[in-house]
């Protein structure tokens, strides 16, 4: 973009710019109380409109930290600038609030979302686990054997060696997800609602990006949030006392429980950092983040054994199966 960024927003949105800051390494102007974030969309119309209705909605029920679009002065949402279509973004309150629960914090914003009326069409995955993982698993297994192939360095002989275990417990989980979807132990909070595409405590964070939101289950949010405290040495206590402040707004359902087993059991952290090396990141780094990862991944599996017993869950009595080989 040759015309500077300020320069974009007064020219085609009327903004004058006061000042530039930078919030999670992006690129912002501020106007008064507004903040701006300019957006190239790269033929992703379809989603970010949809990230919009979303975000819309959210702002309606007063998630006011949320990113919004805003048309500029012909009124259309999308501005074509030099072969390239960009949204701009707008922030209209900061979130200052860290001292709700985080457990409470996504019940609560998982009960907004559910009342989103209308199922988006790009950025849903509500109901559609097993498919997605097949596809996903199908893909990285030919793309990683490919690249393993045109580029033989330290980071593909690790990640050849690792891709039986991967494989497999990919398989698990997609086995898992299948005998799942014939649980019929569900309820109320198991309708899709307005999510994030990876959870990582975004509500707390001063700024909630709409290019995260996506429609799925509650319990995509809640594995990932739980994942992360699996990947490191936990006594269980941050994971249930999570749950239990989740569930004292939004009580979980059996259908929920295995739910969120089922993709804790389903490697994403590890399809997340593969697909990094397919970006064409650093690849001595990546051998090195791949390595700390199949460390990290004996403590994970002994979280995941646990899981059920540390929040109280009696699998026999209520009919959950489990892994037995973890």
């Amino acid at each position: 973009m040759s015309l500077p960024l300020s320069g974009f927003l007064s020219t085609y949105y009327g903004i004058q710019v006061e000042e530039k800051l930078w919030f999670d390494s992006k690129e912002a102007y501020r106007d008064g109380n507004y903040f701006y974030f300019i957006t190239s969309i790269d033929n992703r119309e379809i989603i970010f409109m949809e990230q919009a209705s979303l975000s819309y909605y959210l702002m309606d029920y007063e998630v006011k930290h949320v990113t919004l679009p805003i048309p500029n002065l012909q009124g259309e949402w999308i501005t074509p600038f030099h072969d390239k279509n960009y949204l701009v973004m707008r922030v209209s309150e900061l979130n200052h609030d860290r001292y709700t629960s985080d457990g409470i914090a996504l019940a609560n914003f998982h009960h907004i979302g559910s009342n989103y009326q209308y199922q988006p069409k790009e950025i849903s995955s509500y109901g559609a686990w097993k498919t997605l993982w097949i596809n996903k698993l199908t893909i990285f297994e030919t793309k990683i054997k490919d690249e393993a192939k045109n580029n033989p360095c330290d980071y593909y002989k690790l990640l050849m060696d690792l891709l039986p275990y991967l494989v497999g417990i990919s398989e698990n989980a997609i086995q898992y997800i299948r005998e799942t979807e014939t649980e019929n132990r569900f309820h109320e909070v198991d309708q899709g609602s307005i999510t994030f595409n990876r959870y990582k405590n975004q509500l707390i964070q001063p700024i909630l990006w709409s290019e995260d939101l996506v429609y799925d289950h509650p319990t995509r949010d809640i594995a990932e949030y739980i994942r992360s405290f699996m990947l490191v040495e936990d006594d269980g206590n941050d994971i249930s006392t999570f749950l239990q402040d989740y569930q004292y707004i939004r009580p979980l359902s059996i259908f929920s429980l295995r739910l969120i087993y089922a993709r804790l059991l389903f490697p994403i952290h590890w399809f997340d950092l593969i697909n990094r090396g397919f970006m064409e990141e650093n690849l001595d780094q990546l051998y090195l983040d791949l390595r700390e990862l199949a460390d990290k991944q004996v403590t994970y599996e002994r979280a995941l054994k646990e899981f059920f017993e540390i929040n109280g869950v009696r699998t026999e009595d209520l009919d959950i199966p489990v892994i037995n080989w973890l």
